[in-house]
């Protein structure tokens, strides 16, 4: 599969499939794509050697505590895991998530985290309507 006119429509018939399925956030959706188009791109290279699978470096039962989430592939803790993800190893959470067999509600952000942001957020007035303008 050289043509790339081929490739380009298989891989966003592939997408729409899937996104007409399943959830997936707008800012996802670029490296989904480009996921996506990489990898029909590499069937028509022929067989690959067979690579085994990841192992975590922390349990995925013990990488969500309250203050923090451990990442899988190197078992740093961080409050929020996406922009570790997206420098250290170019993936966004979707990929993530699919990498290591994560359910698409898996957190991000810790749950103390989100909680303390959230009630600061509420504090300042943020998703209040304004009263009536003078």
């Amino acid at each position: 599969m050289t043509d790339t006119a081929d490739t380009v429509q298989i891989a966003a018939r592939v997408v729409a499939a899937y996104v007409s399925n399943n959830r997936i956030l707008a800012e996802d959706l670029p490296g989904f794509v480009e996921t996506v188009h990489r990898t029909i791109i590499g069937l028509g290279n022929g067989p690959q050697a067979v690579v085994e699978a990841a192992k975590p470096a922390v349990s995925i039962r013990r990488s969500v505590t309250g203050d923090h989430i451990v990442c899988l592939e190197d078992g740093l803790k961080f409050k929020s895991l996406k922009r570790h993800l997206w420098s250290s190893y170019g993936l966004t959470p979707e990929q993530y998530r699919v990498k290591w067999g994560l359910p698409h509600d898996y957190p991000m952000v810790a749950p103390n985290y989100a909680a303390r942001r959230s009630a600061l957020a509420k504090q300042i007035g943020l998703g209040r309507k304004r009263g009536r303008r003078r």
